[in-house]
């Protein structure tokens, strides 16, 4: 792996990966149209001499298929990340997740490039009956959007590389993020509230959803394990799927009493009920992970360490909400 394409290269994961590559010696171009990532995040890759980075959309096809040119290798990390609100915008989830990924594809197929890795998500699996939930779990019915386009850009990848035009396809089933650059989910939520108003804190749902978290680096270097070892390479239809997450799960109340203590705060919990927090809200998610494991990686830090780690890195970089509040503009 010697010149590596990046799709998000901006974002939270993107940027982390972005970093490690180029330590490592690989030439690397990142894409990202910036609408949630924050060119700050590359502050030290744009000084580096192996980096480019290409301000452009997933949508505009000839525009990444030229800026793809000469790389051999995809990481596509670039995607609309919002559950939540999945109603609220329908079209966001099959343009920015499904038709991004055709088109990341295409991109790839004109340019001969035969190796690409691709973030899903731990919610295709939607309301597992089987927790510990394996790579090899049946596909329930899907119970969000962002679930929905992720399986089909899965099944893209599966297609193409069944149908020859990749050698090698990688799928990452994550669980939620955490750590340094984190603009997206529960920590970044809950400590905007608390900054706002210390003395309480609002909670969708009951607070007894369970939830397993991973910390960025750790998720770095699962994928860079696996596509190294080119495992992939001559697996049936050339296609490798791995659950990332920890070997553990916390309840949202508990984490709520780690960021709470870590802060020194004391607020009143206000819970808006019930047993999930959103439509399509997975009250318990716990992924196996023996198949990842069984190739020589296991997370170094627990979840208490990565919130705490997070929590650290929000403190002391708040510039990070009046950017997203701001937009695409800000990040410039």
């Amino acid at each position: 792996m010697k010149s590596v394409f990046v799709t998000g290269a901006a974002g939270f994961i993107g940027s982390n990966l972005v970093d490690r590559l180029l330590a490592d010696g690989v030439t690397v171009t990142g894409w990202d149209n910036l609408s949630t990532g924050q060119e700050r995040f590359l502050q030290g890759a744009l000084q580096h001499p192996a980096f480019r980075l290409v301000r452009g959309d997933n949508l505009d096809l000839p525009a990444l298929t030229a800026a793809m040119r000469g790389t051999e290798f995809v990481f596509h990390l670039a995607a609309n990340a919002d559950i939540k609100d999945g109603w609220a915008h329908p079209k966001k989830d099959l343009e920015q997740n499904t038709l991004a990924t055709a088109n990341v594809l295409e991109a790839m197929r004109a340019n001969g490039v035969r190796r690409i890795a691709f973030s899903s998500t731990g919610s295709v699996y939607g309301e597992a009956a089987l927790i510990p939930t394996p790579e090899t779990a049946p596909f329930p019915v899907q119970t969000s959007l962002y679930a929905a386009s992720k399986v089909a850009g899965e099944a893209l990848l599966s297609a193409y590389a069944e149908g020859g035009q990749l050698d090698e396809a990688y799928v990452f089933r994550f669980v939620s993020i955490l750590g340094e650059r984190y603009t997206h989910g529960h920590v970044y939520d809950f400590y905007r509230q608390l900054l706002a108003h210390p003395d309480r804190l609002r909670i969708l749902g009951d607070g007894q959803q369970r939830k397993s978290y991973l910390y960025v680096q750790d998720c770095v270097d699962a994928m860079l394990r696996v596509t190294r070892a080119q495992t992939a390479y001559g697996a049936p239809h050339r296609t490798q799927v791995y659950n990332l997450g920890t070997a553990e799960y916390v309840r949202v109340a508990d984490s709520v009493t780690l960021i709470c203590d870590a802060l020194g705060l004391k607020p009143t919990l206000e819970f808006t009920g019930g047993d999930r927090g959103w439509i399509g809200d997975n009250p318990f998610i716990f992924l196996d992970t023996a198949k990842i494991q069984a190739a020589g990686w296991k997370p170094r830090l627990t979840i208490a360490q990565g919130i705490g780690r997070t929590l650290q890195w929000l403190e002391a970089n708040r510039w990070v909400y009046s950017a997203r509040d701001a937009g695409p503009a800000a990040s410039a």
